[in-house]
């Protein structure tokens, strides 16, 4: 795995060996990963990422975000819960050396607190056939996490239907073998819920 555009394109990152069942990752691939990024940089929409302020939850080792801040993104946040990710991610943002714009959030990416500021840019990896891109997003809309106007790229299983929760356009969605990417943007006029 290794990033793919931007200032750190072919840096090689840490990633768990497939022989560790226990760290429950599915890190997103290299493909679907260019496949993202060719849509919010090359679409019809002009550059999405550069300038942008990312959230990566359930970040696994921190590609999304971290590919992001390749390409020109300000910062990222990466939540991850997962102890083997964490380790995976920091030394990812070591490899990088962007610790002055990466941080590691150890949390649940469904029971975050209050946002310091919103997002522009939000990744959502979660595991496939659990149904937390819903649950997710609506935890983070009550916490202040998403801007109005923002752009959710949300990978889920082929299979999964992602439900589109109030206040959210479906933009595109792609198949790439196994992941079904769901593109959405929150209404720019969408108020916050965080008190």
């Amino acid at each position: 795995m290794r990033i793919i555009g931007g200032q750190w394109r072919g840096l090689h990152l840490a990633e768990v060996g497939a022989g560790d069942p226990k760290a429950h990752l599915r890190p997103t691939s290299d493909r679907v990963r260019e496949a993202i990024f060719n849509l919010l940089i090359n679409g019809r929409h002009g550059d999405l990422v550069t300038g942008r302020v990312v959230l990566d939850l359930f970040a696994g080792t921190g590609a999304l975000g971290l590919e992001a801040v390749s390409r020109g993104a300000i910062s990222a946040t990466l939540v991850e819960n997962g102890r083997t990710a964490q380790g995976l991610i920091g030394q990812n943002i070591a490899k990088m050396r962007v610790q002055g714009q990466v941080s590691l959030m150890p949390r649940d990416a469904t029971k975050l607190p209050p946002a310091p500021a919103p997002f522009n840019l939000i990744f959502l990896d979660p595991p496939y056939g659990k149904g937390l891109v819903p649950r997710a997003l609506a935890a983070l809309q009550a916490k202040g996490w998403i801007a109005p106007g923002a752009l959710v790229i949300a990978e889920t299983g082929r299979d999964e239907e992602a439900e589109i929760p109030p206040g959210y356009e479906l933009i595109s969605v792609r198949e790439h073998g196994a992941a079904r990417l769901s593109v959405l943007r929150r209404a720019p006029d969408c108020g916050d819920a965080a008190s």
